[in-house]
């Protein structure tokens, strides 16, 4: 199957130096935070992990044979200024077809070292849509503008918010599951890649707005929009129409306003970060806040039970964890 597999992380002593044009003391240099080992289908790419702070599993071999090696620090977005640049030991799509959690979506190798995937985010999507089927099973009737052919049995919502939605994973996932779902993000080439990926899904009830997430809230909070659930991924830093973002100044205002949508009962609230001063407990007690601030009061009228708060990972082949991001979520009661 073309999919994706974490073959090894962490810090090694092995030395790929010759097929990659660098002498040895600059390699070890670049390792020192850690490194993690991937296949994504039929390709084998490295890249820096400073959370892959633990020994290789794997010895050198494994790691030389790799098809791309990123060399650098890896930059936010698509063509993110990260400091590094991919080096190649054969030619490369621009972007190949991986089949990840029921879905396919395109990948490749861009410029600021990222894959325009994140496996682990599947966990999430499953999530998501097993409170969307169990909402839709138990409201009389079904929800309000459903449309037909929804193959999960998720009734499709009158709205999923998805701020700072990339190249659409969960977009996909949710649209795929029945959900129509409004898929807001500042960098154009991430929707055009999301785009892409929702037609290789065959899905079509995503609306894609190109805009920063904190003028398009805005915007629909004058108009009095409501959604039935909210996603929120955001990056560390980042550019866009309405300036510069910075995470631990800039996401407990969005945060606040963007949960101001939702509906009395909504079906859920995902809040997911990689980045940032915040540990699981910080940004559980900030979703919280956030909740507590709504106009119809705090918990429990804000219709949603406890939230939880968590590290995500994913799994390499030896069966170890490596912890990528952390989360806070709460779904309807």
């Amino acid at each position: 199957m073309r999919a994706h597999r974490l073959l090894d992380f962490g810090v090694g002593d092995h030395d790929t130096s010759r097929d990659r044009g660098l002498d040895s003391g600059q390699y070890r240099a670049q390792i020192r935070g850690g490194q993690r080992l991937e296949c994504w289908g039929d390709v084998v790419l490295a890249r820096p992990d400073a959370r892959a702070n633990v020994p290789c599993a794997l010895d050198g071999d494994a790691w030389s044979r790799a098809d791309a090696v990123f060399d650098g620090r890896i930059g936010g977005g698509l063509a993110g200024r990260g400091g590094g640049r991919w080096r190649t030991n054969r030619t490369l799509p621009d972007r190949w077809p991986i089949d990840h959690a029921g879905l396919r979506f395109l990948v490749g190798c861009s410029p600021s070292g990222h894959t325009g995937l994140f496996p682990e985010q599947a966990a999430h999507w499953s999530w998501m849509v097993n409170v969307l089927t169990q909402t839709s099973e138990g409201a009389s009737g079904g929800a309000s503008g459903a449309a037909p052919g929804a193959a999960s049995g998720v009734a499709p919502t009158p709205g999923v918010l998805n701020l700072f939605a990339y190249t659409g994973g969960a977009s996909v996932a949710l649209a795929a599951a029945g959900a129509r779902v409004t898929h807001v993000d500042a960098s154009r080439p991430a929707i055009g890649w999301a785009r892409d990926n929702a037609a290789l899904n065959g899905v079509s009830t995503i609306r894609w707005i190109h805009e920063d997430a904190r003028r398009f809230v805005d915007r629909e909070r004058r108009r009095g929009r409501q959604y039935d659930a909210l996603l929120l991924d955001p990056p560390a830093y980042g550019r866009g129409p309405a300036g510069d973002w910075q995470l631990d100044r800039d996401l407990p205002g969005l945060l606040e306003a963007a949960v101001s949508l939702l509906r009395p009962d909504p079906a859920f609230v995902l809040l997911n970060v990689y980045t940032g001063d915040l540990d699981a407990g910080g940004l559980e007690r900030l979703l919280a806040w956030a909740l507590d601030s709504r106009p119809d009061g705090g918990a429990p009228s804000h219709g949603l039970g406890p939230i939880e708060a968590d590290t995500l990972s994913l799994t390499s082949a030896d069966g170890r964890l490596l912890p990528t991001g952390i989360y806070a979520r709460a779904r309807r009661a």
